[in-house]
């Protein structure tokens, strides 16, 4: 819902909520920029959303509710479908006799209020509220979602467990396996698992048969949580209907097996990557959970800032060369040249990646999938994917000589390389290839910017609390950075005053609370970007060492992951422990 930048101008100005001097700036900003008046104001801080919300429904002659601290009856909650909520904006919160109220972004969508009307049976008192209210009654269906799983889990797992046992063995022949992962007990169970992980935010699911009992663990912003224990005797039941689900072999139980699915809603589009593995007490199970609507994000989203953000638009927007991202597993590498591709994902590029496995799909770039079972590998599929005329490729990661020779030839030839590698730093990426038999002087010629980089949680951002390092704690912290120049990195990012000392330097704790019950709340990447300069270069053909490499590109301006990470810690970010977490493990 807007309000054109004239009448906003004089509603504010009347209600002397912004100084008048730097709400005529920012109105002449909006007219300059031929932006809205209210983005300019909150872009800046001058107002709050809620304040603008406000002010939105006495302009328009609407009532306005803040919802953000309501704990709305799950009954009336319900009248408006999840998914519907989701998609259109509007929550309902009260019942007055035959009115249902609702609270909506914009309540002059008629549509949507006739079509609540139609399914409700209420008649529709409708008001403006905000999006931080949408939210946190959205939190709401998760938490009754919650209950309704725990107790249709239960329930089913007690059918299921009684079938089980009138109708098959432990392990069962292939028949008695299909007709338990088919029966409606162990879908609902899979169903109900697969939902709340979705729900939960998580990266992936893990469901490990003990002796007694089977544990459903999810990972949330990169940390194992218990999520429920189910029966033992329902393992068998579970594991089959993953398999089926996957079109793997419902009779092996031996060997491992890798499969894949996907679900859609209309809320969602979800991939999951499964994994079986045999294990002591029966078939580990772990899936990957792919949201296949996830690209669009910026660099900046991504943790990218300052001159490290500078050297990777440079290096993106050149003909040539290669983009190396390094890293463990699970440390956003994909993410990362997924976000460098959707960038550059223009008409006049012909974009092609070689991937295992492909983790999302993306408009107009050509993706294909490794096999190795029927010879298609990195190498094979790099050597044919190089005669399609590609402008842009990108390989899913370099495993192996052949691979790495065919990827440093392809940026040798007129082509902008993207790909990954297993290092722990930056400038480990330099070795590391020369390790696998390439060159020094055609990396040196080819690689243009390495990209460290691990995830950190982000704090969450309305318990967290702020504290000072003490002595002692800034003398261990100086064990393993140099505090002169971390404090000129600080200074530089203009994340601490310029006259700052370490004394003034603040950093933040995770705080507990209903919404975020270890003070964190999803992830960010900390970096550090090397710009492979004529020094390096250098450096490079003489076989120099990973450390003396990094020497070198601090000199030249890089700045490493630990402050990056210590920049992100000071900005309130993330946690100075989360930084240390992640990070000293390789110092």
């Amino acid at each position: 819902m807007q309000i054109e930048n004239e009448q906003l101008l004089a509603f504010v100005e009347d209600a002397k909520l912004v100084d008048k001097k730097k709400l005529q700036k920012a109105y002449q900003e909006a007219q300059k920029d031929q932006k809205k008046l209210a983005d300019v104001l909150l872009s800046s801080g001058l107002i709050s959303e809620s304040q603008l919300s406000e002010l939105n429904a006495y302009i328009a002659g609407l009532k306005f509710v803040d919802l953000t601290k309501e704990k709305i009856n799950p009954e009336i909650l319900h009248i408006i479908p999840q998914p519907t909520a989701q998609k259109h904006n509007i929550v309902a919160y009260k019942i007055v006799g035959d009115q249902l109220g609702v609270a909506m972004l914009d309540p002059r969508d008629l549509q949507t209020i006739d079509f609540i009307r139609k399914k409700s049976g209420f008649k529709i008192e409708a008001s403006l509220t905000t999006k931080e209210s949408i939210q946190s009654v959205l939190k709401q269906y998760e938490e009754s979602l919650e209950k309704e799983f725990k107790g249709l889990i239960k329930e089913e797992s007690r059918k299921i467990g009684l079938q089980q046992h009138k109708e098959m063995g432990e392990e069962g022949d292939d028949k008695d396996l299909k007709k338990v992962a088919e029966e409606l007990p162990t879908i609902k169970i899979v169903d109900s698992i697969l939902r709340h992980a979705i729900n939960q935010r998580a990266s992936d699911i893990h469901i490990e048969p003990e002796e007694k009992d089977v544990i459903v663990r999810f990972r949330i912003d990169g940390i194992l949580h218990d999520a429920m224990t189910l029966p033992r005797q329902i393992q068998t039941g579970i594991v089959a209907r993953v398999k089926v689900l996957s079109n793997l072999r419902l009779d092996e139980h031996r060997l491992p097996q890798d499969g894949r699915f996907a679900i859609k809603t209309d809320q969602y589009k979800v991939s999951f990557r499964i994994s079986i593995l045999p294990v002591f007490d029966g078939e580990k199970v772990v899936m990957r959970i792919l949201r296949e609507n996830a690209q669009g994000l910026t660099l900046e989203e991504l943790g990218f800032r300052g001159e490290a953000l500078e050297k990777i638009q440079q290096a993106i927007h050149k003909p040539i060369g290669m983009i190396l991202a390094t890293g463990p597993t699970g440390s956003g590498k994909t993410t990362t040249l997924y976000t460098l591709m959707d960038i550059i994902n223009t008409s006049d590029v012909n974009i092609s990646t070689i991937e295992d496995p492909i983790e999302y799909r993306m408009p107009r770039i050509n993706q294909t999938q490794v096999r190795p079972e029927i010879g298609l590998t990195f190498a094979n599929g790099l050597r044919s994917l190089v005669r399609q005329d590609p402008d842009i490729v990108m390989v899913g990661e370099i495993r192996d000589n052949e691979t790495a020779g065919l990827a440093i030839n392809a940026a040798l030839t007129g082509h902008l390389v993207f790909s990954t590698l297993h290092t722990n730093s930056a400038s480990g990426a330099i070795p590391r290839l020369i390790d696998m038999e390439q060159e020094p002087f055609l990396i040196a010629s080819t690689v243009s910017v390495i990209m460290g980089q691990r995830l950190v949680r982000r704090l969450y951002p309305d318990t967290k609390k702020v504290y000072k390092l003490t002595k002692n704690e800034l003398e261990t912290l100086g064990k393993d950075i140099d505090l002169d120049r971390m404090l000129k990195i600080l200074k530089d990012n203009k994340a601490v005053d310029s006259k700052a000392t370490w004394e003034d330097v603040k950093f933040y704790k995770p705080i507990p609370s209903d919404d975020s019950p270890d003070g964190y709340k999803d992830r960010i990447g900390i970096h550090e970007v090397m710009h492979v300069t004529e020094s390096i270069r250098r450096l490079i053909t003489e076989n120099a060492t990973s450390d003396q490499i990094e020497e070198y590109a601090k000199k030249d301006g890089m700045i490493t992951m630990l402050e990056d990470g210590i920049v992100a810690a000071v900005l309130g970010i993330t946690s100075l422990e989360e930084v240390l977490r992640v990070t000293t493990a390789e110092l």
